[in-house]
């Protein structure tokens, strides 16, 4: 019998190591497969495309905000891992009256780096864990940083129709601050916006997230002819919003993102 809080404060109690997992989070559903985790795994959401291996032959439970409560049901799970931001509160409220969930609430890379390790140690996987933290605690801190002065300002697009952009008390902004670069949305989470105020900003780079809008090549040309002045480019949105095991190559990522921007021979995506 163990006692394990979670990141919102909650306490669950566990009579054993889990056996029978679901993830509702994408990002930790990586995660639990890189700590060695597949076989406890038993549910995942259609979101969790990483790794392949477990998308393909795991059952799926629904969406991240979208939670088929039956199929849960069947599953039989002795722990659900999920997310504040991700998954929606009313489902989640319903779920721990049921079963043992428990959650992360992320904005930082210290925070991911302590989900992690919170997540090693109620798995079992404590080991396993401590060493991912110290990969990734490692790489961050050899990364390089945007040496431009002011920093240079950046808008993070999210989605379209609406157009809708990372703001702070966010992990993205987090990791655009991590770069050297400033977050020039200094409004909470995910607002809608429009050009017309966004060319109010003398924005300097424009990011297209590849999630959760899949933004790609074909929408340069209209952010830049609403953008003339920035510069425009693609990006993976897995690094800059899994928080998971992924972190560990994020920072090579970046370093790329960065350099290209510097010397102005960046790419598409």
């Amino acid at each position: 019998m163990a006692t394990f809080t979670d990141q919102l404060g909650r306490s669950i109690i566990l009579p054993k190591v889990p056996q029978r997992i679901v993830s509702l989070v994408p990002s930790q559903t990586e995660l639990l497969f890189d700590l060695g985790l597949e076989k406890e795994v038993v549910g995942i959401t259609k979101f969790c495309v990483h790794p392949e291996s477990m998308f393909r032959s795991k059952p799926r439970v629904g969406g991240t905000k979208t939670v088929n409560f039956e199929r849960i049901a069947a599953l039989q799970p002795d722990l659900i891992i999920g997310n504040k931001e991700e998954n929606e509160q009313s489902q989640i409220q319903r779920l721990m009256e049921q079963y043992n969930v428990w959650m992360s609430d992320i904005e930082t890379v210290p925070a991911a780096l302590d989900m992690i390790q919170a997540v090693g140690k109620i798995t079992g996987k404590a080991t396993e864990a401590q060493a991912l933290t110290k990969k990734i605690t490692t790489a961050f801190a050899n990364m390089p940083v945007s040496s431009s002065q002011p920093p240079l300002k950046v808008a993070y697009f999210i989605w379209k129709d609406p157009y809708m952009v990372a703001g702070d008390e966010t992990f993205i902004h987090h990791i655009i601050e991590r770069c050297g670069w400033k977050n020039a949305i200094a409004l909470p989470r995910y607002p809608e916006v429009t050009p017309e105020n966004l060319q109010k900003m003398a924005l300097d780079i424009i990011m297209l997230s590849s999630e959760p809008y899949p933004f790609k090549t074909k929408h340069l040309q209209e952010f830049q002819e609403l953008f003339p002045s920035s510069k425009v480019l693609v990006v993976d949105g897995e690094y800059f919003s899994w928080y998971g095991s992924r972190l560990q190559y994020a920072p090579s990522y970046f370093a790329q993102i960065i350099e290209q921007i510097q010397t102005g021979n960046f790419s598409s995506e």
